[in-house]
């Protein structure tokens, strides 16, 4: 018998033998070699039902004979590859043969196979999982790293890291039976009966491997596995390491130490964020709501912050509603609504009101760097444990400032409003959320404007003309939007922004507008104005995913199951939600990798209330504007007319064709910063374009996608920008960069003739 590749002639012969004496139903007993269990267990794979087969098959089992563990894999692969094979008889012989091989042999047959059954034949792994796993245990021989391995098997890269650098503290004998009880978490919930055990298992020794386990969670990223019977796979967790992993996270709970609540606000964002970082699904559902929910049970205010990042980062729907709920309940027990919640529990981080922390020379600054009296390098005569502190603070910091920023702008896009005092104590006094508050326009409600100031008596607002502006404590404020003004106001600001070289920490002052279009007043329920655009699809998906946009999943591999096309969703203010459509480019089908889609085409947005269209006209302005914006902005960074070595229709008609109103903010902005540039006497803006005029030809700078034409035949110019306008000031952290590499290019030729790069000397001479 050749393992069970296939039956040597003897073998053959012996089956036939064995046919017809179970035909004309003479006994077998008596016939207990390898021979007869195997063909007992092709015969029970035909009809598992079969009474007399059974009976045959225990025949064997009575007695199973010493087979290498090639004949017991083979067993296995017939249970396995049987029409039914979730039916638990088929699986009596091979766990009897394996239980019959000596301990090394029996993990080499099992190591595949097992793994296969438990992550794609869920039910039969119930009924007969524990078996498996007892004969795969390890015979106890004092190694506490093997008996690690005996609870966590190295199923996934993860684990195998794990057991790598933490088997040896695992197994040891103080913590060994809280990691087998962490296996154990499979429930949803952790009961009142896990937690008593959990607390009865916790150890001091247990408590010092938690956090190195959680961090290494916390820092994991999905990897590309060879499937058992071949092929890849993407993985992040098998579900055997997520459920001891969530045990882990519920014992959590049961700790009082200062790294648990901000490292339960990293494995939440780590886990609760899709594959690569964005989408609207998350790497482990599981362990982000195990988090989330050991942080809604810990409750006081510092959890806020850690959930603030889990909102500003997380999009899975059911996720952000375990994230609202908790905020909800902990704003309740305090009396205040969830975003007054999340004013008054940012983070200081220690930092003074300039924004930077010293203490023995060493100084942490806001934008997270570590420098000892003002150089980068550190002498090792420092104290390394106050070092090694601010340098975990600067890690929490460079997360806490973009969180920041996200919810502020969020607040500027909702119309939110606030009391003067709040302001001032919570956003313009805060070290952190001040470097964002103090450099934004605040308006009083229905009354005037002004950026912070501080005076004697406290903030003030100073508009543009140098009047101030006492609001009274009580006074309702909000963030000014351009949306609400007029153009004269608008244009004072940003006249004033630049004057006084004031960078906003996002735009502002020189944020878009989008009104109604008469296009749009004819099509009344859906907008056009961004359709048809051709945009690469997983560049367009993440950027729509961080803004608060869902449901945009394409693909080639199922036409008929709806893969062609998608409609991206986010929800507004007001019980509106916006729609965006979406479908594959049939012509890029060719240019696919596995299925994946690599070019969507934008299609018709619309607005819905309680699953009613609403008439465009109905939508408030500034909920409009906003939506727009990010339309705006998928296009403007993710269109293929982008493209340098672009061509066809579209490219020509994006690349060169009219601006759209994130093109036209950049025009204006372009207005205001050339007079500052030392090329201003070569540049000139026309239309769509910047013309810059160099020693060998005039060129032409599309304002929308930076595209280049040459005077004076029109020829196409392809350069990848060099970065050299990021040295000059712009008045914004502009979305795409286009502002700076539209600076990069003028800079670039208006001195032509000093270009040296040979792909761009060709195309000019």
């Amino acid at each position: 018998m050749d393992a069970w590749g296939g039956l040597s002639e003897a073998d053959e012969r012996e089956f036939a033998r064995l046919d017809a004496a179970f035909a004309a139903g003479a006994p077998l007993s008596g016939e207990h070699d390898a021979v007869f269990g195997m063909w007992a267990q092709v015969r029970l794979c035909e009809a598992p039902a079969d009474e007399r087969r059974q009976a045959v098959l225990g025949q064997a089992i009575e007695s199973v004979p010493e087979w290498p563990g090639s004949a017991v894999a083979g067993l296995w692969r017939l249970a396995l590859g049987t029409a039914d094979a979730s039916d638990p008889r088929l699986y009596r012989l091979p766990l009897a043969a394996t239980a019959a091989l000596p301990y090394p042999e029996r993990r080499r047959v099992l190591e595949r196979d097992h793994v296969w059954l438990r992550r794609y034949r869920g039910r039969m792994w119930d009924l007969i999982g524990d078996e498996v796993l007892a004969l795969l245990a390890e015979p106890e021989a004092g190694d506490p790293a093997e008996a690690a391995r005996n609870v966590l098997w190295d199923d996934d890269p993860f684990t195998t890291r794990l057991l790598g650098a933490f088997a040896a503290r695992l197994g040891r004998p103080e913590v060994l039976p809280l990691l087998r009880h962490w296996a154990t978490a499979r429930d949803s919930r952790p009961g009142l009966r896990w937690m008593w055990d959990a607390r009865e298992l916790l150890t001091a020794q247990a408590v010092e491997v938690i956090p190195g386990v959680l961090r290494e969670l916390a820092a994991h990223r999905e990897t590309a596995v060879r499937h058992p019977y071949g092929g890849t796979e993407t993985v992040f967790l098998r579900e055997p390491t997520a459920t001891a992993l969530r045990g882990v996270v519920w014992t959590c709970e049961l700790i009082d130490r200062p790294w648990v609540t901000p490292l339960l606000g990293d494995v939440a964002v780590t886990t609760g964020t899709g594959i690569g970082g964005s989408g609207a699904n998350a790497r482990s559902e599981l362990l982000a709501n195990a988090a989330i929910g050991v942080l809604a049970r810990r409750g006081g205010l510092d959890v806020v912050a850690q959930l603030a990042r889990v909102q500003a980062k997380v999009r899975k729907k059911t996720i952000l509603a375990a994230v609202d709920r908790t905020l909800n309940e902990v704003a309740e027990r305090a009396g205040l609504s969830p975003e007054q919640l999340l004013d008054r529990t940012v983070p200081t981080f220690g930092l003074g009101p300039d924004g930077t922390r010293t203490e023995q020379g060493l100084c942490l600054s806001l934008d997270g760097r570590v420098t000892y009296e003002g150089r980068k390098t550190i002498p090792k005569t420092v104290n390394r444990e106050l070092l090694a502190e601010l340098r975990a603070t600067a890690k929490e910091l460079r997360k806490a400032v973009p969180a920041e920023r996200f919810r502020v702008e969020r607040a500027l896009a909702t119309e939110r409003i606030w009391r003067w005092r709040d302001v001032c104590e919570h956003f313009l006094d805060h070290p952190v959320t001040g470097s964002i508050a103090r450099d934004l326009i605040w308006e009083i409600l229905q009354g005037p404007a002004g950026l912070p100031v501080r005076s004697e008596g406290g903030w003030e607002l100073t508009d543009p003309a140098g009047r101030r502006i006492q609001p009274f404590p009580d006074t309702p404020v909000l963030l000014w939007h351009p949306i609400a003004h007029t153009v004269q106001e608008v244009r004072g600001w940003r006249d004033h922004l630049i004057a006084n070289d004031l960078r906003q920490p996002f735009k502002q002052a020189f944020r878009e507008v989008y009104l109604l279009t008469p296009a749009e007043e004819r099509t009344r329920d859906h907008s056009r104005r961004f359709a048809r655009h051709l945009l690469r699809y997983g560049q367009a998906k993440a950027l729509l995913t961080e803004r608060g946009w869902r449901d945009l999943s394409l693909g080639h591999w199922g036409w008929l199951y709806g893969s062609g096309q998608a409609t991206a969703t986010k929800e507004l203010p007001g019980g509106l939600t916006a729609h965006w459509d979406f479908h594959l480019d049939e012509h890029s089908f060719d240019r696919d990798a596995g299925g994946t889609a690599s070019i969507c085409v934008s299609g018709d947005l619309r607005f819905t209330a309680e699953e009613r269209t609403v008439p465009l006209a109905e939508v408030p302005p500034l909920t409009f504007s906003e939506v727009m914006r990010d339309a705006d902005l998928a296009v403007g960074v993710t269109s293929t007319g982008l493209d340098p070595d672009g061509h066809g229709a579209y490219w020509e008609s994006y690349g060169f064709g009219e601006l759209s109103e994130s093109a036209e903010m950049r025009r204006d902005a372009l207005a205001r910063l050339l007079p500052r540039l030392s090329i201003a006497a070569r540049c000139t803006l026309a239309g769509r374009f910047l013309h810059v005029k160099g020693d060998l030809r005039t060129y032409k700078i599309h304002l929308g996608s930076g595209n280049i034409l040459m005077e004076p035949n029109d020829a196409y110019l392809c350069i990848v920008p060099s970065g050299d306008g990021d040295q000059v000031f712009l008045p914004f952290e502009e979305d795409g960069g286009m502002l700076s590499i539209i600076l990069s290019k003028a800079f670039l030729l208006a001195a032509d003739t000093a270009i040296t790069d040979p792909s761009i000397t060709r195309q000019l001479r």
